[in-house]
């Protein structure tokens, strides 16, 4: 399987969240060392893994989406 990795401002111009938020809120939180992005070569380089990001952000819309169809 082929995965796309992004530098944090390639990922903020996809998810439409500034750079700034991507770092300080969601990584860590939201976003998941070892899920949701690498360091390559335990460097200080953050590499985000885009399939899994979107395949997250799906089925967090789809599990809400089905919530507010059952209220």
């Amino acid at each position: 399987m082929t995965q796309t990795y992004l530098t944090t401002q390639e990922l903020s111009h996809r998810i439409k969240y500034d750079e700034r938020t991507i770092r300080n809120q969601l990584k860590d939180s939201v976003l998941l060392e070892g899920v949701h992005y690498i360091r390559p070569f335990g460097g200080r380089k953050i590499l985000y893994i885009w399939e899994r990001i979107e395949k997250d952000m799906a089925e967090h819309f789809n599990h809400s989406s089905l919530c507010m169809a059952l209220q």
